[in-house]
């Protein structure tokens, strides 16, 4: 019980520390990072102090020790299936798939048949489940990346299409008659006032897409996959009860997600540097 103790004391702990910073120092940027830092080392001392001093099985769940001793040992196979899931599959995926989304987007603003009948088909696509889509997909392009990628395009494609369909409708009337009078043409309305007025939509939609892609490439590893990837792994291990290798694969996931969403979300804030929600 002496590690339950332990661990219940460092949290109590470091929650006091965090109210203190947020309520004394919230104005400093030191904080903003020190606060979710804190929080995250102490719910990781908790877990360790829980499963070890409850006695835990490592088949039920494993402590955070025993799943970084995991991770060390097993980089190369880590790398492995992070190039196979991550970036060959999602990665390529995801840029095919706002490519695709994007030129769409532009289609459908050009024509509203188009905006009338496509958009509702979107939608439809969109809730189809994906554990019913990806054998489908790994059955037409094969069991190699290449199906991965398919899944990935399709789930990312409808939110981005949303967004930006969204985006470009978002400028007002006297600001598309000013652009009237300037006699400026459809390309010049689109680059120069309706795509800048969209770029908080379209990045809306990029980032979610960015943990989709993820998710979409792990699960459909689900269905076929060469003997590598996140998805292939964690089957396999679970098969195993090898829990500390999936607890490893996990964190390769949760930070390949958040590097991914981060780099949008810097592009975000020096594209749209202008937008009110970017001002500090």
């Amino acid at each position: 019980m002496s590690w339950v103790l332990i661990s219940l004391l460092f949290w109590a702990a470091a929650w006091a520390l965090n109210i203190w910073l947020v309520r004394h120092r919230a104005d400093r940027a030191m904080t903003r990072v020190l606060v979710p830092v804190i929080f995250g080392l102490s719910v990781l001392v908790l877990w360790e102090g829980l499963v070890k001093g409850l006695g835990v099985s490592p088949i039920i769940l494993p402590a955070p020790s025993a799943v970084l001793a995991r991770f060390l040992s097993s980089t190369e196979t880590l790398w492995i299936d992070f190039v196979q899931t991550a970036l060959k599959g999602a990665v390529s995926g995801y840029l095919i798939g706002a490519g695709a989304a994007f030129a769409a987007a532009i289609a459908i603003d050009r024509s509203p048949f188009l905006k009338r009948g496509l958009l509702p088909i979107g939608n439809f696509v969109a809730a189809l489940p994906i554990v019913g889509t990806a054998p489908i997909l790994v059955g037409w392009f094969g069991f190699d990346w290449q199906s991965k990628a398919a899944v990935v395009v399709v789930m990312v494609f409808f939110p981005i299409l949303v967004n930006t369909v969204q985006g470009l409708s978002e400028t007002d009337r006297m600001q598309r008659d000013l652009m009237h009078t300037y006699g400026a043409t459809y390309m010049q309305n689109l680059v120069k006032l309706r795509l800048p007025a969209a770029m908080p939509f379209i990045f809306n939609g990029l980032k979610i897409a960015t943990t989709l892609a993820l998710i979409g490439a792990i699960v459909a590893e689900y269905f076929g996959s060469p003997t590598r990837g996140m998805g292939f792994r964690i089957s396999t291990e679970v098969g195993r009860l090898g829990i500390d290798m999936v607890w490893a694969e996990i964190t390769v996931a949760a930070i390949v997600g958040s590097t991914f969403y981060g780099l949008v979300a810097l592009a975000e804030k020096w594209v749209t540097f202008w937008h009110p929600s970017q001002r500090g």
